[in-house]
């Protein structure tokens, strides 16, 4: 299936759409403010150690420290791989580490100890002597014939270990040694700032999202790579000139008048993945909340009413809804748990189809994930690998009225809140008036059906209570002013 790639600059963000027969599949933003750390390696210093969680806190010079965990430190194969994390570091120690996944919430980076960079072809090992290739790579033989040909170009005196990345197929032996030599380049310039720094310190800065879509998205699907920068469509030329030979002739300038997302409609498409709702063509839709801890997916049948009987427009709605949720997951880069709530299904044959079908569209995904069947209670659970901010949590914050509840209190609550705290006021201040501001739809509600009440509590305290409505107060935020 042709993919095309289409790359917005601006001097704020980088953005990219990946395009299937005219549809977004996928959306990266970069923010030059906030840049993404996956990949970055670091000197850090160790700042505490929690025996009782194995883990340790790591100084990176990031706003939060950094999380280490035992099973994330490298360690020789000769030795032995259970030793407790107390026996293995120490406070004050300085180390170097490379983050795996970004600072996601109220969670700080995640670091690894066992550093790797990624070439076009190779991803580079230093600690290892281990050549291994993608599984995504088939068959057998092919793999195999691979691994020989790279040992060929490595010398057996040589340190460090390879993986072969899925571009690799049908790379030549001089696109390996030109990864091969940039990879050693890179690892040797890391080495160097080690003995000159002193922690914490950045050593190696991954690279950014313009280069990493050269490097890391394109595959033999890819058939043009369109950016809409003249400044930009330079420099990646001369990026893709020296590490992407290949990719080269699939850079395009775009030059129209009308913006490239517009025109594409990209745009469109992003409100769309931000919107709880999302629409299937059958008339059904599906809901769709991300929480801290999982995201839930419910599919329902809407509008669609089937042609044949009940059970088939069920069927129909689910095998609609299994491709819809593969394409929005990669849309919306969620990650974590993610648990679907197919319609109810009674036959079994139905069930494994709508299974088969999900497994095959998400095997579009480049992002490892595992997917179980269907469990008792009729829902499919899954993870996929969370290495980066959800396209939401990028976009978009926190709302300030409702704290993330996703409602508020209704008017007649807040009322009730205002009388209650008028009495709480009245017994500790002796004021000669009591004035209420809140929301428009709050005073109204005093001015309507609640004026009794406000009266009654008028004539208990004995003073004068007065109402002031402001337009720009919250439907929760209210004060009370002592005259």
């Amino acid at each position: 299936m042709s993919e095309e790639i289409l790359i917005n600059f601006t001097p704020q963000e980088t953005r990219v759409a990946v395009m299937q027969q005219g549809v977004v599949q996928e959306l990266h933003i970069e923010r030059n403010a906030s840049r993404g750390l996956v990949g970055n390696v670091y000197l850090g210093r160790i700042c505490r150690i929690l025996p009782g969680m194995q883990s340790a806190f790591v100084d990176v010079g990031l706003e939060r420290t950094a999380f280490l965990h035992v099973a994330d430190i490298w360690q020789p194969r000769d030795e032995a791989s259970d030793r407790p994390i107390e026996r293995l570091l120490s406070e004050g120690q300085s180390l170097v580490v490379q983050v795996v996944k970004d600072p996601i919430g109220t969670k700080g980076a995640r670091l690894s100890t066992q550093i790797s960079i990624a070439g076009r072809m190779l991803v580079y090992l230093p600690q290892e002597k281990h050549i291994g290739v993608s599984q995504r790579i088939e068959p057998e033989s092919e793999r195999e014939a691979l691994r020989e040909r790279l040992v060929r170009l490595v010398p057996e005196a040589e340190t460090g270990g390879f993986i072969v990345r899925t571009m690799a197929e049908g790379a030549t032996d001089a696109e390996f040694a030109t990864d091969i030599a940039y990879l050693k380049k890179a690892w040797g310039e890391i080495r160097e700032k080690v003995k000159v720094s002193g922690p914490p310190a950045l050593l190696y800065q991954e690279l950014s999202l313009g280069q990493r879509v050269l490097r890391d998205f394109v595959d033999p699907e890819v058939s043009r790579i369109v950016i809409d920068s003249r400044e930009n469509f330079q420099r990646l030329h001369a990026f893709a000139e020296i590490y992407t030979p290949a990719v080269r002739p699939l850079l395009e300038h775009y030059t129209g008048e009308r913006p490239l997302f517009d025109l594409h409609g990209v745009e469109e498409e992003i409100e769309k993945a931000l919107a709880r709702r999302v629409d299937l063509k059958s008339g059904g839709y599906l809901i769709m909340d991300q929480t801290e801890a999982m995201t839930t997916i419910d599919v329902n049948t809407g509008g669609f009413v089937g042609v044949r009987n009940f059970d088939d427009t069920i069927f129909k709605t689910n095998l609609e809804a299994a491709q819809t949720i593969a394409r929005q997951l990669r849309l919306r880069n969620l990650g974590g748990i993610i648990i679907v709530d197919f319609i109810d299904m009674e036959s079994e044959e139905h069930r494994g189809a709508v299974l088969a079908e999900f497994q095959k569209a998400l095997s579009r995904d480049h992002t490892r994930l595992t997917l179980n069947g269907f469990t008792n209670l009729g829902l499919v659970e899954m993870t996929r690998k969370r290495t980066r901010e959800s396209l939401a949590h990028v976009l978009c914050q926190t709302c300030p009225t409702c704290d993330g509840r996703g409602e508020v209190k209704t008017a007649r609550t807040m009322a009730y809140e205002i009388l209650r705290e008028l009495l709480r006021e009245a017994r500790q201040f002796n004021a000669r008036e009591y004035r209420v501001i809140a929301g428009p739809p709050v005073i109204d509600l005093f001015h309507d059906e609640e004026s009794q009440s406000l009266a009654l509590l008028s004539d208990f305290i004995g003073k004068p209570i007065s109402l002031q409505a402001e337009s720009s107060y919250s439907p929760e935020q209210f004060d009370i002013v002592l005259m």
